[in-house]
Formats: C-alpha cells, sequence, structure tokens
C-alpha cells in the first residue's frame, strides 16, 4: 500500500515538473555597430522564435545604417557633411536625437554629442592614435557645443506597430537636422542604448516575457527575468582586470558600463581613453576608472555612465541626488581602486568571488 501511494505522488511529481518545464532559451548573435553583440530569449516556438530573431536583425541593420557616421547614405554622415545645410532625416534618427539632447542639456554637457571632431583628432576613429598640441585642443573646444544643434520637428511621434515595433513606416513628415559648417555629430554614446530600447519594446510587443540583450560594449537590456522568475545576474568587469568584480541583478532593467581601459592607448608612459572632456576635448581626468549606470532605459544608461565618467565622484554623485526623475543608479570606481555604489542598489549589487574583501562605500 505504502508503496503503491509512493508511486502514485512521484508520478504526481512528474507531471507537475512537466507542465514547470522550464523551455530552451534561443540564443543567437550578431555584428552590428561595430561592435559584437548576442541575445538570449525564450520563445513559444519555432516559427515565433524566428520572426523575433528576424525583428531583431532588421532593427539593428536599420539603425545602423542611419547612425553610422561612416555611411555615406545615412542620416548622421549626410548631417556631419551638409556644409551648414538643413537635412532631412528619418524617424529613428530625430528620435535618439530629442533623447541624447535632453540628456546633454540635463548634464550640462558633460555628454555632448558633437564632440567627434575631437575624438577623430586623437585617433580613435581609426585607430591611429596622436596627441593633439594645446593649441588644436583649443581649436577643437570650439567645435564642440550640442546647444547649436537645431532640430526641426515636423512630428517625431512614430506610432507603435501590433507587433510592438515602431512603425517608422508610416511618418510621413520629413523631420530636419541643421549642424554649424565645420562641426560634427557622434551618437556613439547613445546609440548602442537607443537600439536596445527599442528591440526591447519590440520583444515585448511580440509576448516575450524573458530575455536578456547584449548590445556589446557593455550595454546590456533584460526583459522581465528569467523563466523561473529569478533576476538576470549581469558582472561589472573589473577595470583592473579581465575579470568581474561585482554583479548586478536586472529585472526589466538595462545596465550600461563606460571606462577608460575599453579603448586607450598610451604614449610616452602616459595612457590616454577615448572618453573625452568636452570642455577640454582630451582625455576626462575624473579620478575615475568605470562607471556603470542601471536604468529602465538602456539609453540612459550609455549616456549617463559616460557623463557621470567624465563629471568624477563628488559631482556624478551630486547629480544622482539631485536627479530622481531619471530613476537611474549607480557605481563608481575610481583610479584608486575605491568602489561606491549608490543606495538603491540595495540587494540587487554583490561582490563577485575573490572580490569579497573590497570595502563597497554606499552613497546616500
Amino acid at each position: 500500500m505504502k508503496k503503491r501511494l509512493l508511486c502514485t505522488l512521484l508520478a504526481a511529481l512528474c507531471l507537475l515538473t512537466a507542465c514547470k518545464k522550464v523551455p530552451e532559451p534561443v540564443e543567437f548573435s550578431t555584428f552590428a555597430m561595430n561592435t559584437f553583440m548576442s541575445f538570449t530569449f525564450y520563445g513559444k516556438g519555432e516559427t515565433e522564435n524566428q520572426r523575433v530573431q528576424d525583428q531583431i536583425n532588421v532593427t539593428l541593420r536599420r539603425l545602423d545604417s542611419l547612425f553610422s557616421v561612416n555611411n555615406e547614405c545615412g542620416d548622421v554622415n549626410q548631417i556631419n557633411r551638409s556644409k551648414g545645410q538643413r537635412v532631412e532625416v528619418d524617424a529613428p534618427t530625430v528620435e535618439l536625437l530629442v533623447q541624447a539632447l535632453e540628456l546633454c542639456e540635463i548634464t550640462d554637457g558633460a555628454l555632448d554629442i558633437t564632440a567627434y571632431p575631437a575624438v577623430r583628432a586623437w585617433g580613435f576613429t581609426q585607430e591611429e592614435y596622436r596627441v593633439p598640441s594645446p593649441a588644436e585642443l583649443a581649436e577643437l573646444t570650439e567645435k564642440i557645443d550640442y546647444t547649436v544643434v537645431e532640430l526641426g520637428l515636423e512630428s517625431h511621434s512614430v506610432p507603435v506597430g501590433p507587433d510592438g515595433e515602431p512603425d517608422w513606416s508610416v511618418h510621413a513628415e520629413r523631420d530636419t537636422v541643421t549642424l554649424p559648417a565645420g562641426m560634427e555629430l557622434d551618437l556613439g554614446a547613445v546609440a548602442k542604448g537607443f537600439a536596445g530600447d527599442q528591440i526591447a519594446a519590440s520583444a515585448r510587443g511580440s509576448g516575450i516575457t524573458s530575455a536578456l540583450l547584449n548590445l556589446g560594449q557593455s550595454t546590456i537590456a533584460a526583459v522581465g527575468a528569467k523563466p523561473d522568475g529569478s533576476p538576470w545576474r549581469v558582472g561589472i568587469r573589473d577595470p583592473e582586470g579581465e575579470g568581474y568584480f561585482a554583479v548586478v541583478e536586472l529585472t526589466d532593467m538595462a545596465m550600461g558600463t563606460s571606462g577608460g581601459y575599453q579603448r586607450y592607448f598610451e604614449q610616452d608612459e602616459e595612457i590616454y581613453w577615448h572618453i573625452l572632456d568636452p570642455d577640454t576635448a582630451a582625455p576626462a581626468k575624473s579620478g575615475l576608472s568605470s562607471v556603470t549606470v542601471v536604468s529602465p532605459s538602456a539609453l540612459t544608461c550609455d549616456g549617463l555612465s559616460t557623463a557621470l565618467f567624465v563629471m568624477g565622484l563628488e559631482k556624478g554623485t551630486q547629480f544622482w541626488r539631485d536627479h530622481p526623475e531619471l530613476e537611474f543608479e549607480a557605481v563608481f570606481v575610481t583610479e584608486e581602486g575605491g568602489i561606491y555604489r549608490t543606495a538603491g542598489l540595495e540587494g540587487r549589487f554583490s561582490l563577485a568571488e575573490g572580490y569579497e574583501d573590497r570595502e563597497v562605500t554606499v552613497l546616500e
């Protein structure tokens, strides 16, 4: 009798387990926006999974073509070659510019999307590195000013289709951008975040409730949680090594990291990194090694991580206190190895194995 009862219970347990079986993840990767990207999502069938994958690829190719400074047919390239003339642009470009310029303004220019001439002068675009002279740097700072970017907006409200994808095809009006001659745009600090937000919205509209989108260069967007309800766990790279010094738990959130270790060169025993201070047109010397931002918006994460790196720990912390409406948290790592995190990451931030003895200062 006991044996029969045990068998019955085991059979019931097996049926229950089968009903709650975790679906197999769909994983694929691609190269876009000059970086390697990888995606993991849990779909509802082979046909639906392929449709979501196709949507992601189409979105990335379209945005990449519009935002690349090297694509002669793209909006950004045409703006940069316009010699001060008005340029008609597509809806996604306007959507990104509106959001990017808002971040430039709220950060008081610590993020400035018109710093491309300086980035190019330092050789970061083609990896032909050089150190500009003080006179050249002074001249370059005159070409950095986001406030002179002029948007002629007919309409930048893009309807969302039934699948959750922005329906850019119905955007009949043509918006315009005007940039003074001699100035150039570069949306690299915000483009991958914008793409992450667009793909995440599309995935949700397609019924995807669990996905991790790795846009490369430390830009991550999480759709929901894992299928078992646990949060996605994402590592923050140690600026001084190859491993991860901390882990952040994400549920329907995004994360972006900016650090001097990501792109740099050395000359005469001095290190020069690609994050430039718009006020000097030179690598930002703020005392920080990296900044990680966590927010519902991947674009906010990308833009603010760059801006906070330029600001430094003290100003960056005060910016966090002054702008709760941006709904972001941050992790700062100083050049001396100090780790600082904002209070809102309580319960979502932990030190990785091997780093448990490091002191973490909580910013209130």
